[in-house]
């Protein structure tokens, strides 16, 4: 049986309008969000790509930071103004062409990164990777100055001639003057560091080249910021924008932003400095500083620190770490886990509002300390091993010149000859000194019996068998004849004084002699009780002296170099290069007669390769400080003193030793055992008790307080000047 049923229904009726309508609706509602998709996708693109952009700046301007000092001491070194192979690879252009390689600036991901990920084909969808081919775009100065800044090029130099005015935006530092011509040209396309450069508008003082300046806000603890300190402050300036070297393709309106690149200058003013490895706390006996016997105020830096006992600091910076005892204190805190742990120096620096006492120069983001250490050849401008000639240099200062001390000394006492070569007693001495700006020397011999000119500033006061009274006066007397250059000495003698045979014994037989004399010379030669055979210096004597030989005054002449001249060109075979460690069989320096300094009206340095001995007390009269400065208390003349190692006392023992001033060190970090400050050896080699040691260090403060001779160190900072800072 089959049965068909059909339901009954009513007709629908199609709307064509409704259904477009909807449609079009829809469509209109997928278009704008598909719009609204790709106007996101864009700003997050343009943001992802200005992120990528700010961190290629941030790794670029690490590469400038990191390579600028480098240059600046090649462009103080031999042969680099040899020839245009030399010289353009020091250039401001090709440090910002290597720093975008460094910084990988080009590329989004780096290809080693791609290598060890093991893609061998990508395609770079970032529209920001670039050749980077023309820099111009990306470095330039146009935009650093007011007024009186030169068209193009892509660094401005802080340092201008002595008649050239700029106007500059508060953003940036004060300007250094040069009256050298070559050094404020050169110093637009190269890194120029050079002594040519001074400073404008210097406070009081003795060292033209410094002036005070405020420390700047960095974690590294030299100095505290915003807090006076003494430097030179080189710096130059330039904009960069990344992005506005491929606009057209990425269509990134990108912003240039302003930098200010230095390089501070920073003479060694620290209550204790150095770039050794130093242990701070205990003297090599293991005996505690007594904190009755040691007051160091202000900050110390070193190398490498090691801090024993139960000793308190107020600020401790080093480069490459520090181990903390847990009985020491820094700044008034104690640590039992590392310092350095992160979080807590910003912890303090929340609660306190104050720096934080400990520091690495690591810490620091776009600043770098450079510790200019020369070592063994800081005392011996003879030691020519590692140092290259100085011709064709594109600084106005070698680079020897400017870290060596030995060299920079104003005066020079070497000796050049020895009796024999089993007998190192010395028989003549080469005096080197600034004469109207010149430097000029003389030999002379001081050993009776050789043929030489009379040395200068003797005159002429007696024939043979007469007599002259010298009185109280201490002076050097010779007998002898001009014309054949022979004459017996006497040196360090008073009263009457008959010139003949009988006293001085016959130079020169059948001619008759003449007596001469002259305030006693700075200079001798003197034995220890031991026998060893020393240079005895008289710093006081030069007053009188130096206008016998017609050199320029203290004020000039003001830093002496001691050495002996080993070389065959102008010295003696015989001679040996100084050990250092010193050994008993080399020369030593004994230093007498050097309690009042006053005559050096800008300071005193002595820098030697010999042991050291203190036979005297050395600079404890008071001087009239320079117009202008108020020292807080005495002011006595600034002095330095360089040698490898010193002793105190030369007849006999001393009973104590007072040290005031600075301490410091020329030893590397990196030797096994720790250099100690405060330990003090007799004039026998064996080390003086602590508790007749007593030490008061203080820090440089003022240009006023520096000496002739300084070991100098580099901080290096880069900084943005952002305008809505400083209001410009």
């Amino acid at each position: 049986m089959k049965t068909t049923s059909t339901r009954a229904g009513k007709s629908g009726i199609v709307s064509y309008v409704l259904v477009l309508s909807t449609a079009a609706i829809l469509t209109l509602l997928t278009v704008s969000a598909y719009r609204r998709a790709m106007a996101s996708r864009e700003v997050q693109a343009k943001i992802q790509l200005r992120l990528d952009y700010s961190e290629k700046e941030d790794a670029i301007l690490r590469s400038i930071m990191s390579i600028t000092p480098n240059r600046a001491i090649r462009a103080m070194k031999h042969g680099s103004n040899a020839s245009a192979t030399d010289r353009d690879p020091l250039a401001w252009e090709s440090i910002f062409k290597e720093s975008l390689v460094l910084a990988n600036a080009s590329k989004s991901v780096d290809p080693e990164l791609q290598q060890l990920l093991k893609i061998t084909t990508a395609r770079s969808g970032n529209i920001g990777d670039s050749a980077l081919a023309d820099i111009s775009k990306i470095f330039n100065r146009s935009a650093i100055f007011k007024s009186g800044n030169p068209i193009g090029g892509l660094m401005a130099s802080g340092t201008v001639g002595d008649s050239i005015t700029l106007s500059l935006d508060d953003a940036y530092p004060p300007l250094l003057k040069s009256a050298n011509s070559t050094v404020t040209s050169r110093d637009l396309t190269y890194p120029i560091i050079a002594n040519d450069k001074r400073a404008v508008g210097l406070a009081a003082g003795t060292r033209p080249n410094y002036n005070i300046l405020k420390y700047p806000q960095i974690n590294f603890g030299y100095g505290k910021p915003g807090e006076n300190f003494v430097a030179k402050r080189n710096w130059w300036a330039f904009s960069m924008n990344l992005g506005g070297h491929d606009t057209l393709a990425t269509k990134l309106n990108s912003q240039s932003r302003d930098y200010v690149l230095s390089i501070y200058e920073i003479p060694s003013q620290l209550s204790i400095s150095a770039s050794s490895f130093m242990s701070l706390g205990k003297f090599a006996s293991g005996e505690s500083w007594n904190k009755d016997k040691v007051n160091i105020s202000g900050a110390i830096f070193a190398g490498k620190a090691e801090v024993e006992g139960e000793i308190d600091l107020s600020a401790l910076s080093s480069r490459r770490g520090m181990a903390l005892s847990s009985g020491s204190t820094i700044g008034g805190l104690s640590f039992t886990n590392s310092p350095f742990t992160p979080g807590v120096r910003e912890n303090y620096q929340m609660a306190e509002g104050d720096f934080f006492p400990v520091s690495l120069a690591s810490e620091s983001g776009r600043s770098a300390f450079v510790p200019i250490n020369r070592g063994k050849e800081y005392f011996d401008r003879f030691d020519t091993k590692n140092r290259d000639p100085e011709s064709s240099v594109l600084s106005s200062t070698s680079w020897n010149n400017y870290s060596v001390g030995a060299l920079q000394c104003a005066m020079q006492l070497d000796i050049i000859q020895q009796v024999s070569s089993t007998n190192n007693m010395p028989t003549v001495f080469r005096f080197g000194f600034s004469k109207a700006g010149v430097r000029t020397s003389y030999t002379e011999p001081i050993i009776n019996g050789l043929s030489a000119d009379l040395p200068p500033g003797y005159v002429e006061v007696a024939i043979e068998n007469g007599s002259y009274d010298f009185g109280t006066k201490v002076v050097d007397v010779a007998y002898g004849d001009e014309a054949n250059k022979k004459f017996f000495f006497q040196t360090d003698v008073t009263g009457v004084v008959v010139f003949n045979n009988l006293r001085f014994g016959d130079p020169i037989a059948g001619i008759i002699k003449k007596g001469y004399f002259r305030p006693s010379a700075p200079y001798k030669v003197k034995q220890l009780p031991s026998g060893k055979i020393c240079v005895a210096i008289y710093p006081q004597r030069f007053k009188d002296f130096l206008p016998l030989i017609g050199a320029d005054t203290p004020a000039v002449n003001n830093s002496l170099v001691v050495n002996v001249d080993y070389t065959t060109a102008t010295g003696s075979i015989l001679l040996k290069q100084p050990s250092i460690p010193c050994t008993e069989q080399d020369y030593g320096l004994i230093l007498e007669e050097c309690a009042d300094l006053t005559s050096f009206t800008k300071g005193f340095s002595l820098v030697t390769n010999l042991r050291l001995h203190f036979g005297d007390d050395f600079n404890i009269v008071p001087a009239t400080p320079p117009a202008g400065y108020t020292p807080d208390g005495k002011f006595f003349p600034p002095c330095s003193i360089f040698a490898p190692e010193k002793r105190y006392g030369v007849e006999n023992d001393p009973f104590s030793v007072s040290l005031s001033g600075q301490l410091g060190s020329l030893a590397s970090d990196t030797v096994a055992a720790p250099v100690r400050p405060l330990d003090s050896k007799n004039t026998s080699g064996s080390l003086i008790s602590s508790e007749r040691i007593t030490v008061n260090l203080r820090p440089i403060t003022h240009t006023a307080e520096l000496p002739p001779i300084t070991m100098v160190n580099w901080l290096v900072l880069l900084e943005e000047r952002r305008k809505e800072f400083i209001g410009n």
